[in-house]
C-alpha cells in the first residue's frame, strides 16, 4: 500500500513540474518560432533566430542599447550581491557569535523590519537619492540595497548552528575575528551564503519598479526596464519580446543549474 501512494505521489508531482515548467518551455520555443506559428504551434516547422536579430536592430534606432543594458544589469546584480553577502556574513557574526547589550533587540528589528513591503520605502529612498545627486546613476541601483535584513537573518540562523569550537579554537591560534568570518564561518556555513547570494542576485536582476523610478538614461538602464519601454513600442511584435525575455531569463537558469545543490541545502534551512 505504501509503495502504491509513493507512485501516485511521485506521478502526481511529474504532472505538476511540467504545468511549472510549461509557461518557460513554451516562451523559449516561442522565441525561436516564425511569427506565424507563435500561438498555433507548439513545435515550430523550422526555427528561426528573427526575433533576436529584430530585437538587437530596433533597439539601435531607438537608441536604447539592448546588450549594453545586460551588461548594466549583470553589474548592478553582481555589485548588490556582493555588497549583500559582505555585509551580511559580518553583521551575522556579531548578531550569532559575540555577545553585546541590544544584540537581541537588533535582531528582532530587523525581524520586524521584514514584515513591510519594500514599496513602503519607495518614496523616502527617492527623495534620499535626489537629495544626494544620485538620480540617474548606477548609484541609486546599489546604495539603497547594501544590506539586506532577510540575508542577515537567514545567515545567522546558520551561525549559530555552527559549534562555537571551531571558533575559540581559531582564536587560541591568535585568528582575528576577520580571519573567523572568512576562513572558517563562512567555508561552514556556504549552502546559507549561497542560497542568500542566488536569491539577491535573482531579486535584484528582476527588480523593474525602483529602476523605473530613478532610472531615465538608456545608456544606463537595466535590462528589465529597457524591455519594458521596447514592449510600449513594439507590443503588437510578440515575437522580439519573448526573445528578450528569454535573454533576461538566461542567467538566473544558468545561476541555478550551477548552485541547484547549495538552493535545495538552502531551502532546508529555511524549512528548520
Amino acid at each position: 500500500m505504501k509503495k502504491i501512494n509513493s507512485i501516485i505521489f511521485h506521478i502526481i508531482m511529474f504532472g505538476l513540474s511540467l504545468l511549472w515548467l510549461y509557461p518557460y518551455t513554451w516562451l523559449f520555443m516561442s522565441s525561436f518560432k516564425p511569427s506565424s506559428e507563435i500561438y498555433t504551434r507548439f513545435w515550430p516547422t523550422h526555427f528561426t533566430l528573427e526575433h533576436f536579430r529584430f530585437i538587437l536592430k530596433s533597439s539601435e534606432r531607438m537608441d536604447r542599447p539592448f546588450i549594453k543594458a545586460f551588461f548594466n544589469s549583470l553589474f548592478v546584480s553582481s555589485s548588490v550581491t556582493i555588497l549583500v553577502v559582505l555585509t551580511s556574513i559580518i553583521i551575522s557574526y556579531a548578531l550569532a557569535k559575540i555577545q553585546f547589550k541590544g544584540r537581541e533587540k537588533i535582531f528582532n528589528f530587523l525581524i520586524f523590519q521584514m514584515v513591510f513591503p519594500s514599496f513602503m520605502f519607495t518614496i523616502p529612498l527617492y527623495i534620499l537619492m535626489r537629495n544626494l545627486g544620485m538620480i540617474n546613476t548606477y548609484s541609486a541601483l546599489i546604495i539603497p540595497f547594501l544590506m539586506s535584513a532577510w540575508g542577515i537573518f537567514m545567515i545567522t540562523q546558520s551561525y549559530r548552528s555552527t559549534p562555537n569550537d571551531f571558533i575559540e579554537a581559531a582564536k587560541m591560534d591568535g585568528a582575528s575575528d576577520l580571519w573567523i568570518i572568512f576562513k572558517v564561518m563562512v567555508p561552514l556555513n556556504k549552502s546559507a551564503v549561497s542560497f542568500v547570494s542566488l536569491f539577491t542576485f535573482i531579486g535584484t536582476w528582476d527588480n523593474f519598479m525602483w529602476p523605473l523610478i530613478v532610472m531615465k538614461d538608456y545608456n544606463k538602464m537595466p535590462l528589465s526596464v529597457l524591455l519594458a519601454s521596447f514592449n510600449h513600442e513594439y507590443g503588437a511584435r510578440i515575437g522580439p519580446i519573448l526573445a528578450g525575455s528569454v535573454i533576461q531569463t538566461i542567467p538566473m537558469v544558468i545561476l541555478f543549474l550551477i548552485f541547484r545543490k547549495y538552493f535545495l541545502q538552502g531551502i532546508s534551512i529555511t524549512l528548520k
